[in-house]
């Protein structure tokens, strides 16, 4: 038995999973996510998100209640053996509107996310079913799914009852499924990279009722001692995660015996206050899947990369994947975009999330020493540079983690103008003011789509009716904005744009920054897709060059007709009449009755 009607189908819900299966839904997109785990896991793995990440989550509809739940602004630290500080990295700015440092317990992220999908008729979410194959043409992809009992996580071979197997035909398939991935083993692709030999026992603690044992332990700790290196994990909810690096020596059995756990923790807590929710000893790796897409299957998270646990990157990675993919998929479907744009998600992703595993790993190099006279040179070395003038600042705003900007001549927009251009670049999200007084984050005015933003001026006032159609066809939203003290004074009656233009003051000063660091003068618009990295910017008489290059790249110089939708029937029916009626938005009043556009 084969059902149709699916736009995607999502393999896995993990992280990355749960995050894709929230954007599309909040487009409208009809998804179906399969999950061979007939329970949830329950057990902690990733521990900490980024302000990149609660940005990804703010578009999924669900930053609010999953930031509600984290320990945020923590001190991030590098520390002797005998607790003193090498190096310390704490920022409380907030570049892109959300604390830059946040750990979490991964249960309350991953309920959060899956409540949040009820939000949605149009997402399904079948656990216990397990991937057997599938099969691809030019018209989209049949996949076939069997009810399953699970693996225990990983434990055990798939429990798969053959007889119970259904078909369900797609657009898109999209493997989540982790390092184990079903879809990328079909698909046979390999991973490139190391997997290192290097063990660590993981242990995760949870205070016993009414204790609080961990008062002692506030910040996020990597211990250097060439003895035995450790991690210490602060987490909401009177959770909190150790981590040992074991020796050549010791054995799985050994040092996940009670006797020795209980040995190591009693270095930091008293083991008769907190109970110990999971103790494993693991390795990791740090491969890059080969290919990252074949035809209408893609894979992403895990299953595309994975990341050492050293600097709290894997999930962030394929929470940005996920992103990257939710717009381009949404394009397709919803606005008849050529395919070929999803071959940019790999050149664009594949950089970033290669130097977060390179980063991983130098840390790694960095708190594992186990040489006491390397260790001791590692010592000098950063207690040395966190005093030189420049580097300093530079170790505590962390500086070394990779930006989020795309590398040149490899994205979606136009080339980037010398080494300050703001193309291909994360956008900041900075307070916004609205015109009756209430500040609001930047993202809050921009919606899902795209945006042009006009600096001071009305951003269609360069375009033509033709290239306005094009951009609305698209579903771009546009923004005026006035920097501190600019916004025009009128008359009684008299109004500053309309109901298609959202104009918004930029009182903290924070975007006019922006915009003058990138070469962006007064008068210019900004073209930002739907991820908030800049497609472009030009004057405002040049704005057509802007249209032109979208369409071209979007449509691959297809010149289909302003304002033609690539859906069709039930599938556009199901999710517009859906999102008219559903979709959230904290600035719907900026552009009259009107929610999305």
């Amino acid at each position: 038995m084969t059902h149709t009607g699916y736009d995607v189908v999502i393999v896995g819900l993990g992280p990355t999973g749960l995050t894709l299966a929230n954007l599309l839904g909040r487009r409208g997109t009809s998804v179906l996510v399969l999950e061979r785990e007939p329970e949830f896991y329950g057990m902690a793995r990733a521990v900490y998100t980024d302000d990149e990440g609660l940005r990804i989550f703010q578009t999924a509809g669900a930053a609010d209640e999953l930031a509600a739940d984290m320990n945020a602004d923590s001190v991030v630290q590098w520390v002797r053996g005998d607790g003193r500080i090498l190096a310390q990295f704490h920022r409380t700015d907030r570049p892109l509107g959300w604390p830059i440092v946040n750990f979490l317990y991964q249960p309350y992220l991953e309920n959060s996310l899956e409540r949040a999908l009820e939000r949605y008729p149009h997402v399904t979410v079948r656990r216990g079913r397990e991937v057997l194959g599938f099969e691809q043409d030019a018209g989209g992809v049949t996949i076939e799914h069997a009810r399953c009992h699970g693996t225990g996580y990983g434990k055990n071979p798939p429990d798969t009852d053959a007889r119970t197997t259904e078909g369900v035909r797609a657009q898109f398939l999209i493997g989540c499924d982790g390092g184990r991935s079903v879809v990328r083993t079909q698909l046979g692709i390999d991973m490139s990279g190391t997997s290192f030999p290097e063990r660590w026992l993981v242990v995760d603690l949870k205070a016993c009722d009414g204790e609080d044992p961990f008062r002692h332990l506030p910040y996020f700790d990597f211990v250097c001692d060439p003895d035995l290196p450790i991690v210490s994990c602060p987490q909401p909810g009177g959770h909190h995660r150790f981590e040992f690096m074991l020796t050549d020596g010791q054995s799985k059995e050994e040092m996940e015996s009670p006797e020795t756990v209980r040995r190591h923790i009693s270095r930091f807590v008293d083991p008769d206050r907190v109970e110990v929710e999971r103790k494993l000893v693991y390795t990791f790796n740090a491969v890059v899947a080969d290919r990252w897409r074949d035809g209408r299957v893609l894979i992403a998270g895990d299953a595309a990369h994975m990341t050492p646990q050293f600097i709290g990157q894997g999930m962030n990675s394929g929470v940005r994947d996920a992103d990257n993919l939710s717009w381009k998929l949404t394009a397709i479907l919803e606005h008849g975009a050529d395919h070929r744009i999803l071959d940019s998600y790999e050149t664009e992703r594949r950089p970033h999330a290669k130097a977060m595993i390179d980063l991983s790993v130098l840390n790694k190099h960095l708190v594992s020493l186990g040489n006491p006279l390397l260790a001791a040179v590692r010592n000098l070395g950063l207690a040395t540079a966190v005093r030189v003038p420049g580097v300093g600042g530079w170790i505590r705003a962390a500086k070394m983690k990779p930006a989020p900007r795309f590398r040149r001549g490899a994205y979606l927009g136009l080339p980037r103008r010398g080494w300050r251009g703001i193309e291909g670049r994360l956008a900041p999200q900075p307070m916004v003011r609205t015109h009756d007084g209430r500040t609001i984050r930047l993202d809050e005015a921009l919606g899902l789509g795209f945006s042009l933003l006009g600096y001071a001026v009305d951003p269609r006032g360069g375009l033509s009716a033709e290239e306005l159609a094009a951009l609305r066809a698209v579903g771009t939203r546009f923004v005026t904005v006035f920097p501190r003290g600019g916004r025009p004074q009128g008359h009684p009656g008299q109004r500053n744009g309309d109901d298609d233009v959202a104009d918004i003051e930029d009182h903290t000063g924070a975007m006019t920054r922006w915009f003058a660091k990138g070469g962006a003068r007064r008068g210019s618009v900004t073209l930002l897709r739907p991820d908030r990295f800049v497609f472009g910017t030009v004057e405002r008489r040049r704005a057509g060059e802007l249209v032109a290059a979208l369409r071209t790249q979007l449509f691959a110089a297809d010149d289909r007709p302003a304002g033609s939708s690539h859906r069709t029937g039930a599938q556009s029916e199901r999710g517009n009449d859906w999102k008219s009626a559903h979709l959230p938005d904290a600035v719907g009043a900026l552009f009259g009755s009107e929610e999305t556009r």
